[in-house]
């Protein structure tokens, strides 16, 4: 119980629940996108069916990837997609859309709907929910992820509409986000067994003890990268459009 009142484990919760509100804002769309031809009586068990079939997924798969970080360099790989997913915040496509997602007037055709498109639109979140579980005891991860993510629900279904323009209001916000997200990816690669565990391919070098200083220099390089690699992408892109 007292792991659960531990600062690393509310820091993780916070750390997921400002991940899934800036990464969900695709998941609200196309909950509203899918259920826009529902009735009316219909429209609120298709939201609350739907989001609650794309949570459950969304926990299996953050188990499994969990479990996969385990493997070595795979934390090494699963920063640099944190990395690239943080640039992506800051200077997001402006080609992306969600034109392909079809409504349905029947509700579970809306809830598959809903589901799928989850499915294929959650590796970031996924990715970036298990590094930040890294945080916490290795005991008490898969609580601490299911938590964050309920947590989250409420804000992503019936709050989307405030946090885009909160977001709108004070871009500071996602640039924020951003850097939370290579925050978590220069730590998590201080973590990787193949650099920190004696066992594991004992033939490469491998890091000193991992200290608080060496822990918080390698977040603040992740979450710098992300910010001058974002700010560059933006640059560019304003360049190309002018």
């Amino acid at each position: 119980m007292e792991q659960f009142l531990t600062p690393e484990f509310w820091v993780a919760v916070g750390q997921i629940i400002m991940i899934d509100i800036l990464l969900g804002g695709d998941n609200a769309v196309v909950i509203a996108l899918a259920c826009r031809k529902l009735p009316a009586h219909q429209r609120t068990k298709g939201i609350l069916w739907g989001t609650a079939g794309a949570i459950a997924l969304r926990v299996v798969l953050i188990f499994f990837a969990l479990t996969l970080l385990a493997i070595p360099f795979l934390k090494l790989a699963g920063a640099a997609l944190l990395v690239w997913i943080g640039v992506k915040l800051l200077a997001p496509d402006p080609e992306d859309d969600h034109g392909n997602i079809q409504a349905s007037d029947k509700l579970l055709a809306a809830v598959k709907t809903i589901i799928v498109a989850d499915l294929v639109m959650s590796i970031d979140n996924v990715i970036a929910i298990a590094g930040a579980a890294q945080g916490a005891s290795d005991h008490h991860q898969m609580p601490l992820v299911i938590f964050g993510l309920l947590v989250s629900i409420p804000i992503i279904v019936w709050g989307s509409q405030l946090v885009i323009k909160l977001m709108d209001r004070f871009p500071m916000i996602i640039t924020l986000g951003g850097m939370l997200l290579g925050w978590i990816a220069g730590t998590m690669v201080l973590s990787d067994p193949a650099l920190v565990s004696p066992d594991t391919l004992a033939w490469m070098p491998k890091i000193a003890p991992v200290g608080d200083a060496l822990k918080y220099g390698a977040g603040v390089a992740g979450a710098l990268l992300v910010l001058a690699l974002g700010k560059w992408m933006l640059a560019r892109q304003q360049s190309a459009a002018a």
